[in-house]
């Protein structure tokens, strides 16, 4: 009987040998990308090159005066209206969530309609309120409503709108079981929100809000149609008296890169500060 051969512990079988792995080619992805750059550099060289854009100009005026005032009147307008906006948009939150039917109502008519209106509208309104309301306390509308007090409101009042949405969505966002553990613990109701809720609903309120803030920025630009001196009307009272229409909105187009780009640095650190310790915060 033939002796059977075992084999050499020095030879190797087939599944000792190690398998190669081969990267698959992504040969469209790649020209794709390549394309974009390509089409990326083209536009940018054709920006910087362009006479017409007259970047001597908008160097001139991006730190002038004029501009730094328009630039300063329009962070403060945020500021101020992002802070109303969203004491009074929490204050209606409470009310939409409140067990009393009269608050939710009005609470929802007043973000229904606010909502439903266009701002300019609401712009244009209040600084022609004049026509119905000539005077208020004794005091002549004309005098007590300048077309600053006007955009303050009229933005104030929109935004408060959607921040009550903002800040009823947080709130909405908090498990039911830490309501009733506060409850059972003997919190008051306003101790209760203050302590419990709202930090546990800032991890969904600060993104949107964040959102908001930008777009409260630019949208401030729309109270130049009112003859407020922010950015927007700083540089077109420049470019109606140089005819230098296109390099001075390029200088506002620039500030407002600027100061979004600032913010949404902000916001990203706000959020991983309120994300701690919930999945996938950085």
């Amino acid at each position: 009987m033939p002796a059977t051969l075992s084999p050499s512990p020095l030879t190797k079988s087939d599944d000792d040998i190690p398998t190669r792995i081969v990267p698959a080619r992504r040969t469209g992805q790649w020209t794709a990308a390549a394309a974009v750059l390509v089409l990326l550099a083209l536009a940018l060289n054709s920006v910087a090159r362009n006479e017409a854009f007259q970047w001597d100009v908008v160097a001139d005026y991006f730190t002038s005066t004029a501009v730094l005032r328009g630039l300063w009147l329009t962070l403060w307008l945020t500021a101020l209206v992002m802070v109303l906006g969203f004491v009074f948009g929490t204050l209606l939150a409470v009310m939409r969530l409140s067990s009393n039917p009269v608050l939710r109502s009005v609470s929802w008519g007043y973000v229904w309609f606010f909502r439903s209106t266009p701002i300019l509208v609401q712009l244009l309104f209040w600084f022609n309120i004049g026509a119905l309301y000539p005077q208020i306390l004794g005091v002549k509308t004309v005098n007590l409503l300048g077309p600053v007090t006007v955009a303050i409101i009229g933005l104030t009042l929109h935004e408060a709108a959607y921040a009550a949405e903002v800040v009823r969505g947080g709130i909405l966002s908090v498990e039911r079981g830490q309501l009733e553990a506060a409850h059972s613990l003997g919190l008051g109701r306003w101790r209760r929100l203050r302590r419990i809720v709202l930090p546990q609903a800032m991890r969904s309120i600060v993104p949107p809000a964040g959102n908001m803030l930008i777009g409260t920025l630019k949208g401030t630009s729309i109270v130049s149609v009112i003859a407020v001196h922010d950015l927007l009307y700083s540089v077109q009272l420049v470019y109606h008296r140089t005819y230098q229409v296109m390099p001075l909105l390029l200088v506002a187009t620039l500030w407002y890169v600027v100061v979004t780009s600032i913010l949404g640095v902000g916001q990203h650190y706000v959020e991983r500060h309120y994300a701690r310790g919930t999945v996938g915060a950085r």
